[in-house]
């Protein structure tokens, strides 16, 4: 009964959402993976679409890893050890061996000196913009952010604000020009790889200009990055943007939930640091941790990963997006140059984007149209997402579905 009006208008928003094309619709349900197999990679099986097998090109999995073998069996040796839930949070007795075990490790595989891991990337962003911004924080932010830099600056009333120009370096030293006097403390921050686009940060760039501005306030310039698209799948080991770009960051949050196929997110940096957001990040505090099967599938993942084997995923990661990449522009399509597997299709028109989405659905390939009001008019898109496991026949059968619509 006391929903009666709620209901109402709520219907109503939800109306306004599909009017605009803002809503997501209904959820597509997996029954069913069908495991590598000859010349192909994974095919899956969609709820109403009976035997139909797709390829997906619209997953985060870059390194394809969540179905190898060795990392099934960490996770189920894990469960059967600890229990399939840790039973409380981190700081009553929520922390078990695995959790300290994956966050040695990430901190080693970044070269920060701690680690800390929360339920999710979108949280752990939430988990460290918040805490830091005090009434005398400036935040400075790409345009292009992701929704939780977005989400965090909004949650944690910064003395100012400054959006810069995306990837613009030349606005962002504009920014903390203006930046000067407003606040004692600066956080800078930024994507390492914008999900859109595919295209990265210019830490290389950036760094050395927060440095230029450290002395203008009184507890310095931090430069903060959320590389969950990077970690796993660029650069030459998989350590992410600051690998590609040769220059690192203050603070960086990761995932465990794209490339390395697992779930959970984290943050590295100082050994201050994280026992600093331990006591004051409520994202923390007040949440379970992942659970130790998780844990101990993502330190598989991370071993793999800086082995031979590994190495060779992540190679032939590259090849296959420079396959698909240089494919597309011979078919005479539009792309966005740049060595992330995010490989996004410019269509620019709202209406041949869900079209040329509904052609690809119907020929088995899965692949995800952003329209407007999403992105903004004229930059509608397809994105593309290549993973380890999709095979050179798989590259070729989509860019062959290409070339069928490109024909009709």
């Amino acid at each position: 009964m006391g929903l009666k009006k709620l209901n109402a208008v709520l219907q109503k928003n939800l109306e306004d959402l599909r009017e605009s094309g803002r809503d997501k619709g209904p959820e597509m349900i997996i029954e069913k993976i069908i495991k590598a197999q000859g010349d192909k990679g994974p095919r899956y099986i969609i709820n109403g679409h009976g035997d139909k097998e797709f390829i997906k090109m619209n997953a985060n999995s870059y390194l394809g890893m969540s179905m190898l073998p060795e990392v099934i069996e960490a996770e189920e040796k894990a469960a059967h050890k600890y229990g399939v839930g840790p039973g409380a949070v981190r700081f009553i007795s929520g922390t078990h061996r695995p959790h300290i075990d994956l966050e040695t490790k990430l901190a080693e595989f970044h070269g920060k000196e701690a680690a800390m891991l929360f339920s999710s990337a979108y949280v752990t962003s939430m988990g460290v913009i918040y805490p830091l911004t005090t009434k005398e924080t400036v935040l400075i932010s790409d345009e292009l952010n992701h929704n939780c830099i977005i989400q965090a600056i909004r949650l944690s009333r910064p003395a100012a604000k400054y959006i810069y120009k995306h990837n613009d370096m030349t606005d962002l030293k504009a920014k903390l020009q203006e930046a000067v006097g407003q606040g004692k403390r600066c956080l800078v921050i930024t994507d390492g790889i914008f999900s859109m686009r595919g295209d990265n940060s210019p830490f290389n760039e950036l760094v050395p200009i927060c440095k230029e501005f450290e002395d203008k306030f009184e507890e310095g310039v931090i430069t903060i990055t959320d590389d969950s698209h990077g970690v796993g799948a660029f650069g030459k080991t998989g350590r992410g943007t600051e690998e590609y770009t040769g220059a690192k960051v203050d603070i960086l949050v990761g995932t465990l939930g794209k490339a390395f196929g697992v779930n959970g997110g984290y943050v590295v940096g100082s050994k201050t640091l994280v026992e600093y957001l331990h006591e004051t990040a409520p994202m923390y505090i007040y949440s379970n941790p992942i659970t130790c099967s998780e844990a101990a599938a993502a330190l598989k993942v991370l071993q793999i990963l800086d082995s031979d084997k590994g190495q060779k995923r992540l190679q032939h990661l590259h090849k296959m997006t420079k396959k698909f990449e240089q494919g597309i522009i011979e078919l005479g399509y539009e792309t966005i140059p740049g060595d992330h597997p995010v490989v996004p299709l410019m269509v620019r028109d709202t209406a041949k984007t869900t079209d040329l989405v509904n052609y690809l659905t119907e020929n088995g390939v899965l692949a995800t149209g952003l329209n407007f009001p999403v992105v903004p008019k004229g930059d509608e898109e397809i994105r593309f997402q290549i993973n380890a496991d999709h095979t050179e026949a798989d590259i070729d059968y989509v860019l062959g579905v290409l070339k069928q619509y490109k024909n009709k």
